[in-house]
């Protein structure tokens, strides 16, 4: 059925295989690119043979011989965190921008990952919560909560959950929900200090024990994402053509719509709630891609990461001898590329 859906909702010109088969390419060598580029910069610049020789010593379960090698090794960690995260805060966007049928769907757009975050900080501030799988767990409730939250209040009046609606609904609950974020931790100063630049979002904490509880859940959900992808493509074409091609629309949404929680939901338990990657990257993608999923789900997954890890060593090079984190370098490119969209695309481009 899956193969039979796929053909029907996207059949796809051999002129337009080869553009994708192209930027695929393109994603596997700016991932490569970025992940170097991340081990190269910082507030110490190492060289190529630094590189390979933290990388050699690293493998070999080694402590690297210099400063340069040494410094590489300690940026191993968040620069495969930054890949990990950016790739799934893309594919995240990517799966709600589907569901919602909204250009401007977005994970911090829609609350989910201020669901996260307050659900983090109450467990960490009110109860003492401090390890990774109960961060995880914490988030992912929140987001849960958050996403079921603004469906069932966009879908309220005329004609259901309709992209304004849920864009509307997500915007005054991601407001909603900082501010119960902030009023939990100012009153409690410890908190506030250690999760500070938490909440802004950012992989300078990275570890690989949190990464290991992560990353499988990551993976599954990414798999579900793709699993989906060719029905999503069918839901495209309205709710009545995909019944009458056989697609199982409640199933399908709502396995894209767990999908897409738990991708986001995951990233902020270790790395914080950053904004905007999800909503930047689909967008772009789809502009040269075009909207089938099956395509459009893994470029964007590699658009993620390249977007992530470079905003990553950006906020290196310019906070040297500190860093501006990751969320921050995000945000000051996500909102105007959100006013322009807002601004220029229709809610059905979909």
């Amino acid at each position: 059925m899956t193969a039979t859906v796929a053909r029907t909702a996207a059949p796809t010109p051999s002129v337009g295989a080869a553009r994708r088969a192209l930027l695929l390419g393109a994603g596997v060598a700016g991932v490569v690119a970025a992940a170097v580029v991340s081990l190269a910069f910082g507030s110490r610049f190492v060289s190529v043979e630094e590189i390979l020789t933290g990388i050699t010593a690293f493998m070999r379960g080694e402590i690297a011989d210099g400063i340069g090698a040494i410094a590489v090794q300690e940026r191993i960690p968040r620069t495969v965190l930054a890949v990990v995260s950016g790739a799934a805060l893309a594919l995240s966007g990517a799966v709600m921008q589907a569901i919602t049928r909204n250009p401007v769907a977005d994970p911090g757009i829609l609350g989910v990952n201020s669901g996260a975050a307050l659900f983090v900080v109450c467990g960490m501030a009110l109860f003492g919560m401090s390890s990774t799988f109960e961060f995880l767990g914490l988030a992912l409730a929140g987001a849960s909560v958050a996403a079921v939250f603004v469906y069932l209040v966009g879908s309220v009046g005329p004609g259901g959950a309709t992209p304004i609606k849920l864009a509307l609904a997500g915007a005054a609950t991601t407001a909603a929900l900082s501010s119960l974020v902030s009023a939990v931790l100012l009153p409690r100063a410890q908190a506030m200090n250690e999760f500070r630049f938490w909440q802004v979002g950012g992989v300078g904490g990275a570890t690989w024990e949190s990464m290991a509880v992560v990353v499988p859940l990551l993976a599954a959900a990414a798999v579900a994402a793709f699993a989906v992808a060719p029905a999503l493509n069918v839901l495209a074409l309205g709710t009545e053509v995909a019944v009458g091609l056989g697609v199982r629309v409640g199933r399908t949404r709502a396995i894209a719509a767990i999908a897409g929680v738990v991708l986001c939901a995951a990233v902020t338990s270790v790395a914080g709630p950053i904004a905007f990657v999800g909503l930047m990257v689909p967008h772009v993608v789809r502009l040269v891609s075009g909207p089938d999923l099956r395509w459009l789900l893994p470029i964007s997954a590699m658009g993620g990461a390249v977007l992530l890890t470079v905003a990553d060593t950006v906020g290196r090079v310019i906070g040297s001898p500190g860093e501006v984190e990751a969320g921050v370098v995000t945000a000051f490119l996500g909102a105007p590329v959100l006013v322009i969209i807002a601004r220029r695309t229709r809610m059905r481009a979909l």
